[in-house]
């Protein structure tokens, strides 16, 4: 069994496995062998980027539904009221154990 390690030209990389020779492997179009360690480090900073941009938008989420909350609070809505409407589940208005402020 013969491991090829691919990048292809979007910038995405794959392992293959596979019964052929690594020269008789037809690569895909816009694929290019490389070194099991340049796999490596390219999935590393893929899933570095993903988990970023995963966590980006879960803050922002997050900041969407403290606002939320504000507002129903400020509209004289009652706290549980507004918890349940908004989705926030943070600490209530004015703590400042409050995670979400960062």
């Amino acid at each position: 069994m013969t491991t090829l390690h691919l990048l292809y030209d979007t910038g995405a990389v794959a392992e293959v496995q596979t019964t052929l020779d690594a020269e008789d492997y037809p690569l895909p179009e816009g694929a290019t062998v490389i070194t099991a360690e340049d796999y490596e480090t390219r999935l590393a900073a893929i899933q570095a980027a993903e988990a970023a941009r995963i966590a980006e938008v879960e803050a922002t989420e997050r900041q969407q539904q403290r606002d939320d909350y504000e507002a129903l609070l400020a509209l004289n809505m009652p706290e549980a009221t507004a918890r349940r409407l908004s989705g926030y589940t943070g600490p209530a208005d004015g703590d400042e154990t409050d995670p979400d402020r960062g």
